[in-house]
This record gives structure tokens, C-alpha cells and sequence, in this order.
């Protein structure tokens, strides 16, 4: 994205009071600007889709249509626009769901102001969840839910085909499922941490991701990355 120009946040949750206080937050930053306010899912897919913002904060239990369905239709459009979910977890188990239809990752309602403004700008920048270290943990949890059966809305379907992947990038598909950083990955495999964004850059490519985050989902559902099988 242009550097020069601000990055462009749509708040989405049913609740008057935290947008306003999100957006009091965002226009607070230099930049970042609020572009606009929904209190439904079918509203954000509206603003979204006039707005054309970089960033959508988009709640999971909205009236309506939730945000899970807004999330799978505004990553269906033609934008750069990209969906930082906001759940409050251990109530929220659509968040797997979240991420498989399309958004590039998600933040507890009750994370630092901080720590959400750097968010935003790191899924505005192209990058998955918020840190790798976070992404094995996450993920796999989601993961589990599933396969116990305690996400309902959004059972995984069968996984992408992995078949035109090379040894390499499926040794790199593994270690981003498994949390590890660029410089992690490149330390591991001996190459350059250019070598290892080449190798990223193919794998979006031919697993039709739209980021880190959907590589992990790829590599979980192609059955690539095991997650364990004790209930979190």
C-alpha cells in the first residue's frame, strides 16, 4: 500500500459504544482515519464495498448477517481490503470459521489499545495474524474444535490440494503452520530471508491465499501440519 497515505479502518460491532470508542482511538492515530461505522454485518458489507477501506474490524455476533458471512463477502470482492476479527474467544468459536472465510486474523476485544493499532497496520501490510507465535497456538486450537465437533456454523470442508507444492515449499508451508517467523524459517532451512519470502510469495500463488493466516489454514486442512489431538 502507499506509505503516504493513510490506512483506511471500517468499524463493525453492534455496540455504539466500543465503535466510538474504536473510532475515537483510530482518528487519534496518525495514520490510520476511520472511514465509517456498521452496526450490522450486512451494513459493513455496504460500507465496505463503498468505502474500499484497507481494514475492517469486523465483530463475530452481530444482528442479522453475523460477521463471519460479512467477512466471506467482503473478501469475495475484488479490493485489497482485509478483515481483523474481533472476538472475545472463549465465547466465540466461529473464529476458525472467520478465518477460513478469508479474514487475515483476529484480536481478543480485551487487547491493549497498542497492541490492536499495531495490528492493524500489520494486516493492512499484507501479514496474517499478529505474531507466528501466536499463529501455532490459535490455529490449532481452532483446529481442534473442529475436529471435536464445537464448531457447528462452519465444519472444515476438504482441504486444498497440496500436490503442486516442491519439497521446499512444503518444508516452508510447514514451518509457517507451525508459528516461525521469516528469520526463523530462513535460519532453519539455511537460506536467506529473501529466499524464504520468494518462497511464500509462490505458495500464496498456488494456494490462492490472500496471506500468512490462509497459508496456515492451507496447511492444516491439506493435512500438512498435524494438530494434536488432546482437547485444549
Amino acid at each position: 500500500m502507499n506509505e503516504s497515505q493513510p490506512i483506511r479502518v471500517l468499524l463493525a460491532d453492534d455496540q455504539e459504544l466500543l465503535r466510538g470508542s474504536l473510532r475515537l482511538l483510530v482518528d487519534s492515530t496518525p495514520g490510520l482515519v476511520a472511514v465509517g461505522e456498521a452496526g450490522t454485518g450486512a451494513r459493513a458489507v455496504e460500507l465496505a464495498r463503498a468505502e474500499r477501506p484497507d481494514v475492517v474490524l469486523m465483530d463475530v455476533r452481530m444482528p442479522g448477517m453475523d460477521g463471519i458471512e460479512a467477512t466471506r463477502r467482503i473478501c469475495a470482492e475484488p479490493s485489497a481490503t482485509r478483515v481483523l476479527i474481533l472476538t472475545t474467544f472463549d465465547l466465540d468459536e466461529y473464529v476458525y470459521a472467520g478465518l477460513r472465510a478469508g479474514a487475515s486474523g483476529f484480536l481478543l476485544k480485551n487487547t491493549p489499545p497498542a497492541d490492536l493499532l499495531t495490528a492493524i497496520r500489520v494486516i493492512a501490510e499484507g501479514e496474517g495474524l499478529l505474531a507466528p507465535s501466536v499463529t501455532r497456538r490459535l490455529i490449532a486450537q481452532f483446529a481442534q474444535f473442529t475436529q471435536f465437533g464445537r464448531t457447528a456454523a462452519d465444519r472444515p470442508r476438504s482441504g486444498p490440494s497440496l500436490d503442486g507444492l516442491t519439497a521446499r515449499e512444503r518444508e516452508v508451508l510447514t514451518l509457517v503452520a507451525r508459528g516461525l517467523s521469516n528469520l526463523e524459517i530462513a535460519a532453519n532451512l539455511h537460506v536467506s530471508t529473501a529466499t524464504v519470502k520468494t518462497h511464500i510469495g509462490h505458495l500464496l500463488a498456488k494456494l490462492g491465499a490472500r496471506d500468512r493466516a490462509q497459508l496456515v489454514i492451507a496447511a492444516y486442512e491439506g493435512g500438512l501440519v498435524a494438530t494434536s489431538r488432546r482437547h485444549p
